[in-house]
Parts: structure tokens; sequence; C-alpha cells
């Protein structure tokens, strides 16, 4: 959950939504994303709205995590009264952060009961936890699992000490990879290992022993991001003072060209830029909601909701979110209503990063004139070209960001 907040247009003190953005709800796809932010210490790269315990010393027992989980239920309360009576049973639930288990598994818990309780849970219903390896045991896990969790997430980043140690990561080599034997053991169908590539410091060598170590922990979903230096993090801090060097983006493109390689030959499928799952049912379901413009509402400090072209966002501090709600207030701080073009520019950005692609009748005529362009460049697929959709080849995985601003002018 980034740090910094948009400006926006005043919430309503009760949470109320506009009416249109309550037509056709649940008729769309509906998720629940609950962020924890806590950390129990503060990686040097991370820009997320996330706090230490030292941090929060001063704000007492309101920002504490004793209480966190009934704060949290207080919100989902909230949204239920917000949202009305429709039938809006929860297709995804994902726990992020910080670190979500850092809390008692039985908070975890509660939490999703509340929303089971609130809502429903749609069947088959996808529900995640992130989670630091160092953060969970097996009868965490086993707690987890008996609770309802069907997917964990464990920020693995590297296999290598000395790239975590720059990274501030905490746990040893080979403990992700235990976590992976540990979640199946208790019951969890799916699991993912997260990687960043590109630290400085990290040779290709390294990289690939980071990889070999994920396929051979055998989850049924990888994500890799490059590393990406964000102002006001310690890691600018260092690379602006010249003690570390910045990555450039040839080093980024052969990092990403051997996940590919190492990934595919193990058999997982790209089907985001950043993401690869062994099968269709391995694919986070949950970030599928966001890139295809679903609805979902974002509990937590600091938290981002979207409902029926309708965004908005939560008070960043842990003790202001409290505090709105122990007074019946919402905790949004500001929104803004989609119109109708920034909705068609945020589908272009966000369903091109995917396998699928995004429909060429999204596009302006210089955004076809465009795409033409970066088919005839090699940038699209000819395939599912001619079935009118523009998708993304693996040269043009490479340069996405460059093709997206192509294509939306």
């Amino acid at each position: 959950m980034p740090s910094a907040l948009p400006d926006g247009e005043p919430v309503p003190s009760d949470g109320s939504l506009p009416a249109h953005a309550l037509h056709g709800l649940g008729e769309r796809p509906f998720g629940f994303y609950l962020h924890v932010p806590y950390c129990a210490s503060r990686c040097g790269y991370c820009d997320f709205n996330t706090y230490t315990a030292t941090e929060l010393r001063s704000s007492g027992a309101v920002a504490s995590q004793e209480t966190y989980a009934d704060n949290v239920i207080a919100e989902i309360r909230q949204a239920r009264r917000v949202l009305g009576e429709v039938d809006l049973p929860v297709e995804t639930v994902f726990l992020g952060g910080g670190t979500p288990t850092l809390l008692p598994a039985r908070d975890l818990v509660r939490m999703l009961a509340a929303l089971r309780e609130e809502f429903g849970l749609a069947p088959g219903a996808e529900v995640t936890t992130e989670a630091n390896p160092e953060s969970v045991d097996p009868a965490y896990l086993a707690e987890l699992r008996e609770g309802g969790y069907n997917r964990i997430s464990f920020g693995m980043q590297s296999a290598r000490p000395h790239v975590l140690a720059l990274l501030d990561r905490h746990h040893t080599p080979g403990r992700p990879e235990a976590c992976v034997a540990e979640a199946r053991a208790a019951g969890f169908a799916h699991v993912n290992l997260d990687l960043i590539y590109g630290t400085p410091g990290e040779s290709d060598q390294d990289w690939q022993v980071s990889l070999d170590a994920a396929i051979g922990a055998g989850p049924d979903h990888v994500s890799a991001y490059s590393l990406i230096v964000e102002d006001g993090t310690r890691l600018a801090a260092r690379v602006k003072r010249g003690e570390l060097p910045m990555i450039d983006d040839d080093v980024h493109a052969d990092r990403y060209l051997m996940a590919e390689t190492a990934l595919a030959a193990a058999g997982y499928h790209w089907y985001e830029v950043s993401n690869w799952a062994t099968t269709p049912e391995g694919r986070c379901r949950h970030n599928e909601l966001y890139w295809t413009g679903a609805d979902w509402w974002g509990a937590g400090p600091g938290a981002h909701s979207h409902v029926g072209g309708v965004r908005w966002w939560n008070a960043k501090h842990p003790a202001a979110y409290a505090q709105a709600l122990a007074e019946g207030r919402t905790p949004a701080l500001g929104r803004e209503v989609l119109a109708d073009e920034d909705r068609r520019v945020e589908r272009i950005l966000l369903e091109l990063r995917l396998a699928e692609g995004c429909p060429l009748d999204l596009l302006t005529a210089a955004g076809r004139a465009a795409a033409a362009r970066a088919l005839a460049d090699g940038l699209l697929d000819p395939v599912p070209y001619a079935a009118g959709r523009a998708a993304l080849t693996l040269r043009g995985r490479l340069l996405a960001d460059g093709v997206v601003r192509d294509l939306v002018d």
C-alpha cells in the first residue's frame, strides 16, 4: 500500500457512495483487501504504509497490534452498511502489509469470520495472506488453514545472504523454501513466492540461484519484480550518496529474461508481466480483480477501494484510522469519481499487462495506429491482434511501459 495519498474530494462522514456507484453492484466481481500496517523492522527499499512498534509507541493503545483486528472488523461492518443489503458474496480476500502474520493467527481468522458473517464468501473464494518467512511456523499455518485461508504468499526476495542483507530482510536463506513445504503440509492449495531482481550488488549468478531455489521449493505461483528505488527510502538515500550503484534498465531486462526462461522451463506460465503460475487455478484471482477493474473494498490505514467507478482511500496513520472508526465515521480521507475517459485509460494501462491483453476497440484512432506500429515492431502478438486484442510479446513485456504510453495517446 503506497505511502503517498492523492488529492481528492471530501467523503461524507458516513462513507456513503453516489447512487451510480451502487448500480450493478453484485453483478461485478467483488473482493476485500485488508491492510495490516505492522512490520518487525523497516526494509530499506519499502515505501509502503507500514510502521514498526517503535514508530507507533507514542500513539498508545489506539494504534496497537492488539486492538487492530477489532478496528478492521468495525470497518467491515461499516462497509456492509454503505453497500446496502444487496447480495454481495466476497470472491477474493487478500491480507497485505506490512506483515499480516505479525498478528496472532486468531486475529486473521476473526477478520475473515467478520467478512463471512457480513457478506458471505462465494463458493470457492480465494483467501490469501502475505507472510514473512520468519513470522510463521507449522502451528500458525495450520490455524490459518483451519480458519479458512487457502492461499499464502511468502516474501522470499532472494536466496543470497548479501542481497537479503542489502534489502534489510532478516530471514535466512532456505527458510522461504521450508515455508512452502510447511504450507503444503497445512493444506494450502496455493502458495506464492515473491522475488525481487536488480538489487545493487546482485550478480546474474545470484539471481539464477534465487530462481532455482524458488522453483525447487515447488510453489504453484511466483512473482518477480524489479527493484524500484523509491524516493524517501533509505535505499534511495544510499544511492543518492553514491554508496550504492543504480542498476540500469539493461540489467533489469536481462534478469527478466532469465526469469522467463527459468520459469517457463519449469512449467510456469506468465499471465501478468510480473506473475507466473503453473495452472490457471494458481493465478492470483484477487490481483486479477484489480487488473480488470472490478469492485473491491480496502480496509485498513491507507487502503484504497474501488466500487462502480468511485475510488477512495483511508487515513494513513493507524491512530487516525482507529479514531475515525471509534467515532462512527468513515476512515476515508478523500475520493475521486472516475470519468469514462479515466476508466478507458486505466483499462488499457492494466489489461495490456495481462497475457490476454486489452481489446483494440478501447483505443482511439491514434492508439490503434500506435498498436499497428507496435505489431510491426514485434511488440504485440499477431494472433490475438487478428482477434481484436493487443497482447504483448516477450519483447513487448520488456518495453511494456513505453507500449502503454503509445497506446493511450
